[in-house]
């Protein structure tokens, strides 16, 4: 009888109870673990979506914004290069006037030959007349090389690019070999200029060159272009082909045109009058 009583006093009710606290307590909340996990995954996408929407929502207000600032900076890069672009103008105009004005001052002088001599010399006078292409370019492959040493002496390690030193011994070479004016992509070379680098730019005159490096040279071409390629320049220039993977090319030419010297300007040098000598 008292096994029947303590059934009947405490029926599994009690007990269906108790477990139930128990996953309450343990924070299951009487929810289906799958359920759950649907449930965080579903809310965590729906907060991904409004991050993402929330994003592309400020992006659209900033857009304009940005678009306008952009708009406004290559306006005002335009306009300064069309003023640097008129200055230069004015000042090739300015410098073509003086030398005019030069000219025929020495012409009255009785010294025009001498001036014209000196202005082809000193690079002040555009040029033209026989003379060689020589181009000179970076290697097809700039990071490979060879297993020659032909640039120890420059203190160059192998990138297969042309460097400073190797454009100013191309270019003391071609004087040497009898060139009587010479440019490099259109810049003519003065008694002034400097062939320096930047990292691995090559700059002539503070302005920088982009490869290929086309040098012109006037001169008596085949005799001049014989003399370089058999000079120890024209042999450094054939082991960097060679060795490096730079790539050359020479060739004569009827009729070449060299521009004037941006600027020819001495700062320091005096010339030597009759009474200052003995």
């Amino acid at each position: 009888m008292s096994l029947i009583t303590n059934v009947m006093d405490h029926s599994l009710d009690d007990g269906y109870a108790e477990a139930a606290a128990r996953k309450k307590s343990d924070g299951d909340g009487g929810m289906p673990k799958t359920l759950r996990a649907k449930l965080g995954l579903a809310g965590g996408l729906v907060l991904a979506a409004l991050i993402v929407t929330v994003g592309a929502a400020q992006a659209r207000v900033e857009a304009p914004v940005v678009a306008k600032e952009r708009e406004e900076l290559i306006d005002r890069i335009d306009q300064e290069t069309d003023a640097a672009d008129r200055l230069e103008d004015s000042v090739d105009e300015l410098r073509a006037d003086v030398s005019a004005r030069q000219r025929e001052a020495l012409r009255d002088s009785g010294e025009g030959d001498r001036s014209t001599l000196v202005g082809i010399l000193s690079g002040a006078t555009a040029v033209h007349g026989p003379g060689l292409r020589l181009v000179v370019d970076d290697a097809e492959d700039a990071g490979g090389g060879g297993d020659g040493d032909a640039r120890s002496a420059s203190g160059f390690s192998d990138t297969g690019r042309v460097r400073d030193r190797d454009m100013q011994r191309v270019v003391n070479g071609l004087w040497e070999s009898g060139a009587e004016a010479v440019s490099i992509n259109g810049r003519r070379l003065t008694a002034l200029s400097a062939i320096r680098a930047a990292g691995d730019a090559i700059l002539v005159d503070n302005k920088p060159l982009v490869p290929p490096y086309t040098v012109l040279a006037v001169g008596d071409g085949g005799p001049m272009s014989d003399r370089f390629q058999n000079s120890a320049d024209g042999l450094y220039l054939h082991a960097l082909q060679e060795n490096y993977g730079i790539r050359t090319a020479i060739s004569t030419e009827d009729d070449i045109r060299l521009p004037a010297a941006p600027t020819v300007i001495v700062r320091t040098a005096q010339p030597i009058t009759e009474k200052g000598t003995s």
